[in-house]
């Protein structure tokens, strides 16, 4: 989606995440100068195949895998500092040169070691479905001023009192949800003096030198985690994660203006997953789930847990192309649904005798909703070889087309397969 008047593209998730951006990001990253993380932490994770390995990045932006190409976490970002310099020692085994190429944001707030004692122990995590790794606590601290952020560790005093009003109010509570387990102030200045030195040597103003790249006309990817119906405030609020996963997201994770980002690439499945708790208005009966979980290995690529799944729901990936205002679509795992005698497109809920055509901001909205079907005949052939549109059969380019005029948004790529050679780029047409 590079050209002349694109040099600056955000890729986002437009369902409820895991729909495979980090492939998306790892292929067009090889036309990108920089690849920037602008939200999240931990507790995503993005799958890229490169012929027979498979790597599962948690912190380090997907465009790593090129050489040259610089990445950097924006400010949006909660880091785990130590998750994330296991990732960057596996890369390194690995034979990825990541030596002068990798930055992070001295604004980015640090995930502690109480955060995620806090989360492990917390009901309300427990309830929504949170992956345990200290993202929603650490979010809670930034917002009420009491965070750490990377540039904290140049100064060790104002460290120490940070982190000393972190572990109180860590401590507090773990005593509220009755738990004996108590975090240590002591351990967690450990933990980060140990740090320190490394973090600090890659450590940047990243909002700078991305306004910078942009100026001198720089191909810039901006990289979002989850998906756009977990978004804090437009997601199915409170099944969502902590922070702005949609494109408007991007800029304030990065610390560019709007004006700045020329267009959205919208990533879908060719069907529907979440993971945890919260609405799904297209979830198959359990037969089905389970088929189809297995075709398409739906476990998470961070906690292995399985992934809920359901037809391809168009009222959401519709909303979902209004609140990012997506210029175009990636469609992933067509191949997944090769097997399948027939298929089905969500086009509306029905609810009391009338049609709900547009997504609700209350979820209660959704309860004792019907999906309203179109179905189509599968194509029961593999597409898996397919490297361009035309490669593919005619039932399976009738569904895209079809999910292409419901979503109100031009399909540009399309996914046969886990490999970089298996994504077919459409042509743009008049």
């Amino acid at each position: 989606m590079f050209d002349s008047s694109t040099r600056t593209l955000v890729v986002v998730g437009a369902q409820w995440g895991d729909e495979g951006k980090g492939k998306l990001v790892d292929v067009l990253a090889e036309r990108a100068d920089w690849v920037v993380r602008y939200q999240g932490g931990a507790n995503a994770g993005h799958t890229v195949h490169i012929g027979d390995r498979q790597t599962v990045l948690h912190q380090v932006p997907s465009g790593i895998l090129h050489p040259g190409v610089r990445c950097a976490i924006g400010n949006g970002v909660v880091l785990d500092p130590e998750t994330l310099f296991d990732e960057v020692d596996e890369l390194v085994k690995d034979g990825v040169d990541v030596n002068g190429r990798l930055y992070v944001s001295d604004r980015a707030h640090l995930v502690m070691p109480y955060h995620k004692r806090v989360d492990k122990q917390s009901a309300a995590s427990k309830a929504i479905g949170t992956t345990g790794r200290g993202i929603g606590p650490c979010y809670e601290d930034k917002v009420a001023r009491r965070g750490i952020r990377v540039l904290d560790l140049r100064h060790p005093e104002r460290l120490q009192t940070l982190v000393e009003r972190g572990v109180a109010h860590a401590n507090q509570a773990l005593a509220s949800f009755g738990s004996a387990k108590r975090a240590d102030a002591e351990y967690t200045l450990a933990v980060l003096n140990r740090l320190a030195p490394r973090l600090l040597s890659i450590a940047d103003d990243v909002g700078l030198a991305i306004h910078r790249a942009v100026k001198g006309g720089a191909t810039i990817l901006l990289e979002g985690a989850q998906g756009s119906l977990l978004d804090i405030d437009h997601g199915t609020y409170p099944y969502v994660t902590s922070s702005s996963t949609t494109a408007g997201g991007a800029a304030i994770g990065t610390g560019i203006g709007p004006r700045s980002i020329d267009a959205a690439l919208g990533v879908v499945k060719a069907y529907t997953t979440r993971v945890g708790s919260g609405p799904l208005p297209t979830e198959y009966d359990e037969a089905m789930g389970e088929r189809v979980r297995k075709l398409g290995n739906e476990f998470g690529a961070t906690t292995g847990r399985p992934r809920r799944c359901g037809w391809f729901d168009a009222v959401v990936v519709r909303y979902a192309v209004r609140v990012n205002g997506l210029s175009a679509l990636a469609v992933t795992k067509l191949d997944v649904l090769d097997t399948l005698d027939r298929i089905a497109l969500c086009t509306g809920y029905e609810f009391g005798g009338e049609v709900m055509e547009e997504f609700p901001g209350d979820i209660a909205a959704l309860d004792g909703i019907a999906p309203r079907y179109e179905w189509f005949d599968g194509w029961q052939t593999s597409t898996a070889g397919a490297r361009k549109l035309s490669d593919l059969p005619a039932a399976a380019r009738a569904y895209l087309d079809r999910i292409e005029a419901l979503v109100e948004c031009p399909i540009r790529y399309v996914s046969v397969g886990t490999r970089r050679d298996q994504i077919l780029e459409v042509e743009q047409r008049g």
